[in-house]
């Protein structure tokens, strides 16, 4: 007997200028059927139509323009999947304050949310900021429905398109286990707003305030021989891997196709680098599940001398920005 098609429906969501449009157009160039704000109430039987005339790819833009219709968006979104038949992931961008803030202004829109109708000045951007604050309060429950969370703060338009790409496109399917990425990031400069799991390792000794190690991240030798050294830090990579070890298997199973595990330090340079090194190289032999190791921060911190605190250490000047590969 020949197994019935499946349908796949991906809803996408976030806050306001995290880059919900782009994600929609990258979805209708990979051949998904895209409907963008369309009420909740309507959704099933939307699908059911769809359904009817044989599309198997839809797409569901949904953010606070639908107004009230939002207040029941996480209930509608139980009711769509359909074990066996439709399959539901739930995609959600973020980014922060300050990226999003500047993107409101480059484009001279009011947030949806605002209440100054004039775009530009002071008092147009406190009202961007109030008009955030109040979309995240309004899409708490729909960012913890999500089974994909994407941070676009340092994403340009192409890096976005090829992330969605990556997820949906063709040969996706083929790959459905669970993609775990473990990222190391310094306290100092905020942490990931896309983490799922968040560690604290600056209790461990810091590698800074030796000088021969100061100036080495925490993926040469020295450095990792300096932290591994620690008796608490195998105490710490062991309860961590063990943690994960239990939880990966339950995340993958409960349909979550994408987690985001942070470890963090002072700076990012050398504790959290190395155990991120460590945890990602222990889950992989103990889980098999395909892991990425990134480290945000290890270039960003630039010392200032033999008796600089990292706390208060400058980020470096890069010309033309951030890039990434």
């Amino acid at each position: 007997m020949t197994e019935p098609l499946r349908t796949l429906v991906v809803v996408v969501t976030g806050v306001s200028g995290a880059g919900k449009s782009t994600a929609v157009h990258a979805l209708e160039d990979l051949g998904f059927f895209c409907v963008d704000n369309l009420p909740t109430p309507v959704m099933k039987n939307t699908l059911e139509a769809f359904a009817a005339v044989g599309v198997r790819r839809i797409a569901l833009g949904i953010d606070v323009r639908v107004r009230s219709f939002l207040d029941d968006a996480a209930a509608a979104l139980e009711s769509l999947g359909v074990p066996g038949k439709r399959e539901l992931s739930v995609v959600f961008l973020d980014a922060s304050d300050e990226a999003l803030l500047r993107r409101f202004s480059s484009t001279r829109r009011p947030h949806p949310l605002s209440t100054t109708l004039e775009p530009g000045g002071e008092q147009a951007a406190l009202a961007v900021l109030d008009g955030i604050r109040i979309e995240r309060e309004r899409l708490t429950s729909l960012r913890a429905r999500a089974t994909l969370v994407i941070d676009t703060t340092r994403l340009s338009v192409h890096e976005l398109r090829r992330q969605v790409s990556a997820h949906f496109g063709p040969g996706a399917e083929s790959s459905p286990r669970l993609h775990t990425r473990f990222v190391s990031f310094g306290f100092k400069f905020g942490t990931p707003v896309d983490a799922d799991l968040l560690f604290d390792v600056r209790f461990l000794d810091n590698p800074h305030f030796v000088p021969e190690l100061r100036d080495l991240p925490g993926t040469t030798p020295a450095v990792k021989q300096f932290v591994l050294a620690q008796p608490d830090s195998h105490e710490f990579l062991e309860r961590v891997a063990s943690l994960l070890e239990f939880c990966l298997p339950r995340f993958e199973r409960e349909g979550k196709s994408y987690l985001t595990v942070a470890v963090g330090c002072t700076g990012g340079r050398h504790r959290s680098v190395v155990m991120t090194d460590e945890l990602g190289a222990m889950l992989r032999k103990r889980v098999g599940v395909a892991i990425d190791v990134v480290h945000r921060d290890v270039d960003r911190v630039r010392m200032s001398g033999p008796g600089a605190d990292p706390d208060h250490a400058s980020p470096q000047p890069k010309a033309g920005g951030v890039k990434r590969r």
